[in-house]
């Protein structure tokens, strides 16, 4: 069984607690890496700070990132990401509250690989979440994270 690293850009607690208990799978192993801002999520990506070890901040096989987030907001980090050689192969979900289409055009000009709307409702967000990591880690084959 692969292991995964799933790296989690959220700073809302409720919206990580969901996030977890949709990932939880018993046929998957998967490790959940939380930042909570822009900033933080640039030093575990680049493994500075209290990531400069490479067992606390090791690469994540698939991004999720909110566009709201306090410091270096999502659009900012989305750009960083998909302009540095080393981390363009990464995907990138983002998953935010945004409907608004300049945000959805924006991080698919940025390289954005997918672009989900969190629903409102718990059991569809759960839902949602499910069907997204059935996506990458059961459909999609991933660059490999060495």
């Amino acid at each position: 069984m692969n292991k995964w690293h799933v790296m989690l850009i959220e700073d809302s607690d409720e919206d990580v607690t969901a996030m977890m208990r949709g990932v939880r799978r018993e046929d998957l192993e998967i490790t959940i890496h939380r930042c909570a801002t822009g900033d933080q999520a640039l030093d575990y990506l680049y493994q500075r700070g209290r990531y400069a070890e490479a067992d606390q901040s090791p690469r994540p096989s698939l991004i999720l990132l909110d566009l709201n987030l306090p410091g270096t907001d999502g659009r900012a980090l989305l750009a960083v990401i998909k302009d540095d050689e080393d981390l363009k192969s990464i995907p990138v979900v983002v998953m935010t509250t945004s409907n608004n289409p300049k945000d959805i055009a924006t991080c698919y000009r940025r390289g954005a690989n997918s672009y989900q709307i969190k629903p409102v409702d718990y059991a569809r967000f759960k839902q949602s979440i499910q069907i997204m990591i059935a996506y990458w880690f059961q459909i999609a084959t991933l660059p490999d994270t060495n």
